[in-house]
């Protein structure tokens, strides 16, 4: 481990991971998963949560899917509750599946997907997070943190041309310094 990552406070503040740390942290959960189930199908819950599902859905060997379930309708109008904004991918029917998401704090979205999974007929579901933040216990996790989480694909993002610090997180990352 780098001496930077070392010294990052993972129980409050401002955790920001890197890509070879999102690497690590996306083996490391692949082989949780391969260890105590054997999934058929990995479903990956869009946006952030396709990036972890592909790479677990890779490593394993298995058919990846995604599906969107969100509280942002369009850039601008946000949900107090998610919803699932896509369909869910029909070979789930008589299949074991893994829902992976990149974070799970109150487990609302993943608890939706989850449902939307056994209403389509999946025969055993089965859920993982890269970062667990909350009080919902996923079956499966990366790392456990009340930090904020900041991923290398969302730091930055394209605003009139430039890439530049992603608003979401800007106050967040100035405090962490």
């Amino acid at each position: 481990m780098s001496p930077r990552r070392a010294t990052v406070e993972l129980s409050k503040g401002v955790f920001e991971v890197d890509w070879p740390l999102f690497g690590e942290l996306s083996r490391g959960l692949a082989l949780k998963v391969a260890r105590a189930y054997d999934p058929e199908l990995v479903v990956g819950i869009a946006t952030a949560g396709v990036v972890p599902g592909a790479v677990i859905a890779a490593i394993l060997g298995r058919e990846f899917h995604s599906m969107v379930v969100s509280r942002r309708f369009g850039a601008e109008t946000v949900r107090e509750t998610p919803a699932i904004l896509s369909a869910v991918p029909t070979a789930v029917r008589g299949r074991r599946v893994l829902v992976v998401d990149e974070t799970c704090d109150t487990g609302d979205t993943i608890r939706l997907a989850v449902a939307a999974m056994v209403n389509a007929g999946a025969a055993e579901v089965k859920t993982a997070v890269a970062f667990q933040t909350g009080p919902y216990t996923p079956d499966f996790h990366a790392l456990a943190t009340e930090s904020t989480i900041v991923l290398p694909w969302d730091r930055e993002v394209l605003i009139d041309g430039e890439l530049l610090a992603n608003p979401l997180y800007a106050e967040a990352l100035k405090a962490n310094g």
